[in-house]
């Protein structure tokens, strides 16, 4: 079942990912003018051939030069409206992609090839022309790699257990992939921060304790062997959200609007929610002059998922990060643990 949930998770994650890498304003801007490229392309190889059979009716005697002169006209202006009419058809093809990027529906290209589109049509003159942003605009939708790490303990009934867990000893980790989206296209304060983790908890028991499961219940009792080390650690596979407060400030120039993110103080307030992938408990001693180390895996009764709360507050790509798991560790236990966690995230860009 663990598996199972874990293969869905990731499926949901890859079509996120594929609706994101969905096709960008400036491909489909370029699909339109390539397409009203082929337009006048076409219209004018066929009035060039229009044209040179009246040449051939000419020169054959058919018909005279005043004749030919006014059906050359006459072809001219028809296919000018026909051009016309097929440029408009795409032009309104533009009016909408380009309404639909203002509505934020579409992805921006890549901040290294942001192009602008230029189309002018004249009956008499045909032309397209491309220009280049002075300065580089930053995607609206971007990604980061996400790395944590800091002190983990338990809380039960309101108070930090570190009598029953080192302090100092227990520890978390966390790393995964992040999107960011501007939520206001051009209002750079609020984004949509989410994506895929994976989240190692460690808590370290005191006084030659560890874990020993006892029916529904999972209890801390002294060990027997004199312990050099007891440490219990849960793996979770998990979708975090954030409502993240960028306040890293816009560049203008030209008269335009650049936004960027990560380059001042930053905080974000959501949560996350998982699954469990691994429970173990790693056990350390030695013996008759020999050391020992024993990884004991089981599910001790801990909870198949896991939902909390989670906040940082930082600048640039450093921030303080602090979560709070909102189920308890173990399923049925009578003192209900709940993990929280606080340490350093990096968000690199």
């Amino acid at each position: 079942m663990k598996n199972f949930t874990i293969y869905l998770v990731i499926l949901v994650f890859l079509f996120v990912s594929k609706v994101l890498g969905q096709e960008t304003f400036e491909s489909k801007a370029k699909q339109i003018a390539n397409k009203i490229e082929k337009i006048t392309k076409q219209e004018k190889e066929t009035l060039k051939k229009e044209v040179e059979e009246i040449n051939v009716q000419l020169s054959n005697g058919v018909i005279t030069g005043e004749q030919a002169d006014k059906r050359k006209k006459e072809l001219a202006e028809a296919r000018a409206v026909i051009i016309e009419e097929k440029v408009t058809l795409a032009q309104n093809e533009l009016n909408d992609l380009v309404q639909q990027k203002v509505d934020g529906k579409l992805k921006e290209q890549d901040s290294t090839k942001k192009n602008r589109l230029i189309i002018h049509w004249d009956r008499n003159d045909w032309n397209n022309k491309n220009g280049k942003d002075s300065i580089r605009g930053e995607k609206r939708t971007t990604s980061q790699f996400v790395f944590a790490m800091g002190l983990n303990n338990i809380i039960a009934d309101g108070e930090l257990q570190d009598s029953n867990y080192k302090f100092m000893g227990s520890h978390f980790y966390e790393w995964g992939f992040t999107y960011n989206s501007r939520l206001i296209k051009n209002y750079n304060l609020l984004h949509a921060k989410y994506g895929l983790s994976l989240m190692y908890n460690n808590i370290r028991p005191t006084n030659n304790r560890s874990f020993v499961v006892n029916g529904d219940q999972t209890n801390l009792e002294i060990n027997p062997v004199n312990l050099k080390e007891s440490r219990f650690r849960n793996v979770y596979l998990v979708l975090p959200v954030h409502l993240e407060f960028d306040f890293t400030k816009p560049k203008e120039k030209d008269g335009k609007t650049y936004f960027r993110t990560h380059k001042s103080f930053r905080f974000g307030i959501g949560g996350y929610a998982g699954i469990n992938v691994k429970s173990k408990q790693i056990l350390k001693f030695e013996e008759d002059d020999l050391k020992y180390k024993t990884t004991i895996k089981g599910d001790y009764n801990v909870n198949n998922f896991i939902y909390g709360l989670s906040s940082y507050i930082g600048y640039k790509e450093l921030s303080l990060y602090l979560k709070y798991d909102l189920n308890p560790l173990f399923q049925d236990n009578l003192v209900k643990e709940n993990n929280i966690s606080l340490g350093l995230r990096f968000d690199f860009n």
